[in-house]
């Protein structure tokens, strides 16, 4: 089985206790503090996948590491250290935290501009999208890509909106192109 439909079904399960127990904004904030570290900590990810340290000191140090957090998810944690599925625990966060925001009718999108967007203009982007996407809001996540000459790329999910000066003059060149044959 991939690692993500392994990942959706902890998400799912996770969602589904964390909404039993009203703890959904709870389990967001603990997995926002867990997340960086599994995502970044390069250390951490060697020592938790090195196979001759035993799971016990792995969990241990899962245990002291995030100390304070939600104990449903620090079992769950746990459980992913016997099963040795360490890796996928940023995809189980992202895909739990998309399933809130689903719940919340909430969309997360990336915008790609030559420039960071000021304040003004995401607000009005996210009014737009949160319009067009028939949700009740739209959080934006800024990135400035150099590779973009003007305009912007916005990621939605699996879904590409591209007002960028190349993806027109790609669009122009294909209409060109099936026009002449």
């Amino acid at each position: 089985m991939s690692n993500v439909v392994v990942a959706k079904r902890y998400a799912d399960a996770l969602f589904s206790l964390a909404a039993e127990q009203q703890k959904l904004e709870q389990f967001v904030a603990d997995f926002k503090i867990v997340q960086p570290v599994f995502q970044n900590d390069k250390k951490l990810a060697k020592f938790l996948t090195h196979p001759k340290i035993d799971n016990a000191k792995k969990k241990q140090l899962v245990i002291e590491a995030f100390q304070g957090i939600d104990q449903t998810i620090l079992n769950t944690l746990q459980l992913l250290v016997d099963r040795h599925r360490t890796t996928i625990i940023p995809t189980i966060i992202d895909e739990f935290i998309s399933l809130v925001n689903d719940a919340k009718g909430v969309a997360d999108a990336t915008v790609y501009s030559t420039r960071k967007l000021s304040d003004e203009e995401k607000n009005h982007l996210e009014r737009s999208f949160a319009v067009r996407l028939g949700k009740s809001a739209v959080q934006l996540n800024n990135i400035v890509d150099p590779s973009v000459l003007g305009g912007m790329k916005i990621r939605v999910g699996n879904t590409i909106y591209d007002g960028t000066v190349k993806g027109k003059l790609d669009r122009i060149s294909r209409s060109i192109v099936s026009a002449n044959k």
